[in-house]
């Protein structure tokens, strides 16, 4: 054998066995790992995992793992994810990582909702605030606008009150009415919602599970919110719902525990108090009324309520359809005894793509069932003014064994008619229950063309259909029901008590339709966003009419409903559009119009049109800054645009309608009784009121965004303000009727900044603060100036028949004081009856009212903060009002002499400032004095959280996490009341909002 072909043989095997190894060796390796929050270690759905250099990669799934090939000679992956800072992880030596990403609060890239599409933030030129669910209010959250209450600047959420399930009352950049809603638009999934809510519900938005949403983008000023048109004056609220992401499916379990408690009780006479007081300053026969008993009747009407809340979701995908379903469970007991709330709630989103995602589905359905029992919140005064030298039961069975104040000359009744009932007697012999029904549903289709990929059609169909039913039921024994108008026609006794029902159906039906055009001009620098739409929206409600009855079932005489129901029904015809156009991305303009048409209105005046433009800078990209590395970002937007408001105005008030009369109100012709056929008022010019603002602001950032802001200036002025104006005798079928005649106008100012000074994979710190200022005030009422016109009166208090205690006056702000002005003695003590007189006529009456003060707050701030350390987490939430002003209405009507002593033969009880003023409470006026309106401005701690990431548990097939929070933790205020935190300014005996003790747990397997 030649050497030659000695060398042939060998080395072609041996060639083969170097190749194969070289092709072993530089063979695309696989990466596996888990992506979670470096606060709480929950999972990061949905985050970018790419090899370092590539444009290609793949998501993290619902339990934040993935699995991801690496080519060959890449030795680092690069893991992002909205609202997280990026990382870049070393796997040259490991196929198996964990990361745990630091949440940022300035991503650029964010990507936020607005009306009809989605946009970067760094892309905006309207005011829109985004809120994701990393940064929602933690705690025993029941309804969904709890979840941002003090993250948005010049958004003010106010709870009305401590009930199970109670609402909020919402306002943005102050309210923008008198007559009609001041409440924003909230959409959810695309669906607008009647604000309306449903019979049997403390509050529409209660029936939502806040477990299911996503994220919260709030659309503020005009330029933003004008694509929504007639209904956008108060802005718009977009709620999104949790979606499901590609991967294998992952379960998710929370639970809460909570222990609702009375953090205060009011400040009235102790029974030693009482007795003392009767004793110095009654007569004999008050004094024989004192009981001898200690009871303090707060103490048995309030109790502590235990609640739940539990959820389940499952979230994953299968081939090509991702999705998420889940259950809740919550279980609310209220502080005032008998009072619950139970909601059952389910929610099913499915995504399922086709024609490799050429087309996109998104199925999102909502439903939920509660069933409530209401309280009997009348005990809450009861307890106030109810003598508390009585004992709680009497001697006699009558009235269900419950001390009541007799009246040997009431033969029928037996009671004192206008004496204050048993506050105990008042929960427990009223049964208020109601059962609420809600589906909430939409299906939407988006279309990306084959043929020109730039075109996109939107198809939404929605759904919102809910029902409420429920009872009232009073024991006949009851005092408060005993032998109420309880006789037929022939004189004959029936019986007492109340048993009645009541029943509303409501439907809400949705078609939206729009093209969006997005083309990238590269010839010139630029990109043009192009929609156009249509939208039909219909609601219906049916309020079901039924007889009165007793509780014995028999029917109250003359008390048959006219109709079985009555329906009511309006439509919503819209035409939208927005163009979108940016030059060298760096100077945008947006412009938007819609033309609503309502039926709300007559023909005349049925259609309007309501237009926006919107600009934004971008400096930080300029030549002169885009080298300095400190600045992230400064962009500088202004905006205008005209937007309406049609909600709170009543459907047909436009045409002249009968009113056909009960029962008992018939006139007699002969032998035979007739109804009588009422004419309305009407007034066929009602047409919506406008709004019109403009907006500029300022938005920055520093250090990589740790540190960033914005600065808002802006003012909005509503004309066609509905108010109520005095008609000629014989011009029409009312005295008075309501006319788009007034304007108003709000400015202000908005700074929010947040920062980050410690980003560190262990250690994190951010601190967030907003800060508003607003200012309101009415620039006219009536069709021409009238130096006579003092206002139209507002405001209704307790302490006489119709008086108001507020005032809607030109040039002054809305739901002013009208009081008079007290006179002091010289130990600073309030003197009886004793006003300045101010027009100087040597008497006082209503010339000597001035309007004084103010409900709303002129500055708002909130601030809140989030640490981490390792597996530990902590955080807080306050809040602060400045410059809003309380009528203390249970200081008026009760801290006085009357109130305790009164003549009609009882006593009582009241506020213990009584012994400040020593009021009688003769005459008409002292409850009109500005003594009684007080500084309402605090400072309150809303939330204290803890956490702790405890990690694999169950043999490393679960992440668990525990934690602990309390609600409501102090609040700081002047205000001599119960809580300073009043949505109209006039505090009556209000709900207390508790203090809520709360552990919770979440686990995912």
């Amino acid at each position: 054998m030649t050497f030659k072909r000695f060398l042939q043989t060998v080395s072609q095997p041996l060639l083969v066995v170097l190749l194969s190894v070289n092709l072993l060796f530089a063979q695309d390796k696989i990466v596996t790992g888990k992506v979670t929050d470096s606060k709480d270690g929950s999972p990061v759905i949905g985050a970018s995992i790419v090899p370092k250099g590539s444009k290609t990669g793949t998501t993290s799934a619902a339990d934040g793992t993935f699995r991801i090939k690496i080519p060959s000679g890449i030795t680092a992956i690069v893991i992002t994810s909205v609202g997280f800072a990026s990382q870049e992880i070393d796997v040259s030596g490991s196929s198996n990582v964990s990361v745990s990403l630091i949440a940022t609060s300035g991503n650029l890239n964010e990507v936020v909702v607005v009306g009809y599409g989605t946009a970067k933030k760094k892309d905006l030129t309207g005011s829109v605030v985004a809120i994701s669910s990393k940064d929602f209010v933690k705690g025993a959250i029941t309804t969904p606008e709890q979840l941002i209450s003090g993250k948005v600047a010049g958004v003010q959420i106010t709870s009305n009150g401590g009930a199970p399930g109670a609402g909020s009352t919402i306002r943005i950049r102050g309210g923008a009415s008198l007559n009609a809603s001041n409440d924003p638009l909230i959409v959810i999934d695309g669906v607008p919602l009647d604000n309306g809510g449903i019979s049997g519900s403390a509050n529409a938005l209660s029936l939502i599970n806040p477990n299911d949403i996503e994220s919260f983008n709030i659309l503020k000023d005009a330029s933003a919110a004008a694509i929504y048109g007639s209904r956008a004056s108060n802005g718009v609220i977009i709620i999104t719902t949790k979606k499901g992401k590609r991967g294998k499916p992952v379960f998710s379990f929370s639970t809460q525990a909570s222990l609702s408690v009375l953090p205060k009780k009011l400040n009235i006479l102790s029974a030693a108090q009482v007795d003392a007081y009767v004793k110095a300053n009654g007569d004999a026969t008050f004094k024989s009324y004192l009981g001898g008993n200690n009871t303090d009747w707060q103490d048995l009407i309030y109790r502590n309520a235990f609640s739940q809340d539990n959820n389940l979701s499952v979230s994953g995908s299968t081939k090509t359809m991702p999705y998420r379903i889940s259950f809740g469970f919550l279980n609310q007991d209220g502080i005032l005894k008998t009072g619950n709330v139970k909601r059952y709630s389910t929610g099913i989103n499915l995504s399922p793509r086709f024609f490799t995602d050429h087309l996109k589905v998104d199925i999102n359905i909502k439903g939920s069932m509660s069933k409530n029992r209401f309280a009997n919140e009348g005990a809450i005064g009861a307890a106030v003014s109810f003598d508390p030298t009585q004992p709680v039961y009497s001697k006699s069975p009558r009235y269900g064994g419950y001390f009541e104040w007799l009246d040997p000359g009431n033969t029928v009744k037996g009671i004192r008619e206008l004496a204050p009932r048993n506050p105990l007697g008042l929960l427990n012999q009223r049964d208020d229950r109601s059962t609420v029904y809600r589906g909430i549903g939409n299906i939407q289709f988006d279309y990306k063309f084959h043929f020109l990929p730039e075109l996109r059609a939107n198809l939404n169909l929605g759904l919102d259909i809910s029902r409420g039913e429920g009872k009232i039921f009073v024991n006949d024994s009851a005092a408060f029901a005993y032998k109420r108008a309880s006789v037929d026609a022939n004189g004959t006794t029936l019986g007492s008590g109340v048993n009645n029902q009541y029943k509303q159906n409501k439907e809400n039906k949705l078609l939206e339709f729009y093209l969006n055009y997005v083309k990238d001009l590269k010839e010139i620098n630029s990109r043009i966003d192009v929609m156009a739409g249509y939208s039909y929206q219909d609601f219906w409600t049916r309020n079901y009419n039924y007889a009165d009855y007793f509780a014995n079932g028999a029917k109250r005489y003359n008390s048959d409903p006219v109709y079985a129901y009555t329906d009511f029904e309006n439509a919503l015809v819209s035409y939208y559009g927005r163009l979108n156009f940016g030059i060298k991305n760096r100077y945008l303009l947006t412009v938007t119009v819609r033309r609503d048409g309502s039926s709300r209105f007559n023909k005349e005046n049925r259609w309007g049109t309501f237009p926006s433009v919107a600009t934004s800078w971008k400096i930080k990209d300029e030549s002169f800054l885009r080298n300095v590395k400190f600045l992230s970002d400064l962009r500088l937007r202004g905006g205008w645009g005209v937007t309406g408001q049609q909600d709170g105005i009543n459907l047909y008030d436009y045409i002249s309608y009968y009113n056909l009369s009960n029962l008992t109100a018939q006139y007699q012709f002969g032998n035979t009784f007739y109804q009588l056929y009422r004419p309305s008022g009407y007034y066929p010019n009602r047409t919506w009121e406008q709004t019109e603002t403009l907006n500029g602001a300022l938005d920055f950032g520093f250090a990589n965004n740790r540190i960033n802001g914005t600065i808002e200036v802006y003012k909005k002025y509503t004309s066609r303000l509905l108010n109520s104006i005095i008609q000629p005798a014989g011009t029409n079928f009312s005295n008075t009727i309501v006319a788009n005649i007034g304007s108003m106008e709000n400015k202000g100012f908005e700074f929010t900044i947040n920062t980050e000074p410690i980003r560190k994979k262990e250690l994190s710190l951010d601190v967030s603060f907003n800060l508003t200022y607003n200012e309101n005030k009415i620039t006219k009422l009536t069709i021409n100036p009238d130096p006579n016109y003092a206002g139209a009166p507002t405001g209704g208090i307790s302490g006489g028949v119709g008086n108001t205690i507020q005032i809607q006056s030109v040039g002054y702000t809305r739901s002013a004081f009208y009081v008079y002005r007290q006179v002091y003695d010289k130990n600073n003590k309030p003197i009886e009856g004793a006003f300045v007189d101010i027009n100087g006529d040597g008497q006082i009456n209503n010339k000597d009212l001035y309007r004084y003060m103010g409900p709303d707050p002129r500055f708002l701030m909130g601030m809140s903060s989030s640490v981490t350390y390792k597996k530990f987490s902590a955080g807080f939430v306050m809040r602060a009002s400045l410059d809003n002003y309380v009528y203390n209405n249970v200081a008026s009507s009760t801290g006085v002499s009357r109130n305790i002593m009164n003549p009609l033969g009882y006593l009582g009880n009241g506020s213990a400032d009584i012994l400040n003023t020593n009021f009688n409470g003769g005459g008409d006026k002292f409850v009109f004095s500005d003594y009684f309106i007080q500084n309402g401005s605090f400072l309150r701690m809303d939330n204290i959280n803890v956490g702790y990431n405890v990690g694999k548990v169950f043999n490393n097939k679960a992440n668990l996490r525990i934690g602990a929070n309390v609600q409501n933790v102090f609040v700081i205020t002047k205000y001599k009341g119960l809580d300073p935190e009043i949505p109209n300014g006039i505090d009556n005996n209000f709900y207390p909002r508790p203090r809520v003790f709360v552990l919770t747990a979440n686990i995912d397997f």
